[in-house]
């Protein structure tokens, strides 16, 4: 079953990168008479992001939120070796050590991860995440309207956090027997929500930011807080004794995509 998470985490995050690619395209190519919603490049990327939510929701079935994201956010070093096909030899020194920054660290967050989930959801997790949701809502248009690109992913990272930190309460509701009390259940508009904001928020963001850095803020974002969240409001677990491993590979793959972020070359930019 851990094997099967991990594999539907690594299928979501080869979506996502896709989709991110696509959603710069779209986003660039957006004029008054042709808005970004009916660029088709954007509308592709949107199809392969809820392919990648879906598969997502699967590993998160099983495994905890911050080995999901920090798996999510190995996006950044699939596109550097895109860009160079995939031929290690074309990598410049820090770029490879980006990619090989990001592999360790994820090795180690996906070894630290108890698999499963806590017997009972915490009473504070359901208000917390309606309450987050509401604020974002509230602030999402001001912050998309600002014209600041790493703000911006900064909290269209926090929104799909806590998309993901949603799914997992969700997983852990034992109440959840029925479809009909899965509709009736605050969390599932709060996915909607916090879904929502988050692909309005990472558009804005990319439409006056680079791809590169707008994702590594994105990613940054999406791993540390829903992933500390994660540990303290759902019941999310580590193994036992691999505390240490978690703080290193977590910093890993952080400071790996800040690093791939900063090496970005002219060919890994989106033609407009």
């Amino acid at each position: 079953m851990t094997l099967l998470a991990l594999a539907a985490a690594l299928a979501a995050m080869l979506a996502n990168t896709a989709a991110t690619l696509l959603e710069a395209l779209g986003s660039r190519r957006a004029t008054p008479d042709r808005p970004v919603w009916r660029q088709p490049a954007y509308l592709v990327g949107l199809a392969l992001d809820g392919l990648g939510w879906v598969l997502a929701v699967l590993a998160l079935r099983t495994l905890p939120v911050f080995a999901v994201q920090s798996v999510l956010t190995s996006s950044v070093a699939v596109t550097t070796l895109a860009s160079h096909r995939f031929d290690v030899r074309r990598l410049p020194r820090a770029q490879l050590a980006g990619v090989v920054g990001v592999v360790v660290g994820l090795v180690l967050v996906a070894g630290s991860a108890a698999t499963g989930r806590a017997p009972a959801l915490p009473a504070a997790a359901v208000p917390v995440l309606v309450a987050a949701a509401l604020v974002l809502v509230a602030v999402a248009l001001p912050v998309a309207r600002s014209g600041r690109p790493f703000v911006t992913a900064a909290v269209a990272g926090a929104a799909y956090g806590g998309a993901a930190l949603s799914v997992r309460a969700l997983h852990t509701t034992a109440a959840l027997a029925s479809d009909l009390t899965l509709l009736a259940h605050p969390l599932t508009y709060a996915v909607v929500v916090f879904g929502a904001v988050g692909v309005v928020l990472v558009a804005a963001a990319l439409r006056h930011g680079a791809p590169g850095p707008v994702t590594a803020v994105l990613s940054v974002t999406e791993i540390l807080l829903p992933g500390a969240a994660g540990l303290v409001l759902l019941g999310d677990a580590v193994r036992p004794g691999w505390e240490p491993a978690l703080a290193v590979g977590v910093v890993a793959v952080v400071g790996s995509v800040v690093l791939l972020a900063r090496a970005e070359q002219p060919s890994r930019r989106v033609p407009a």
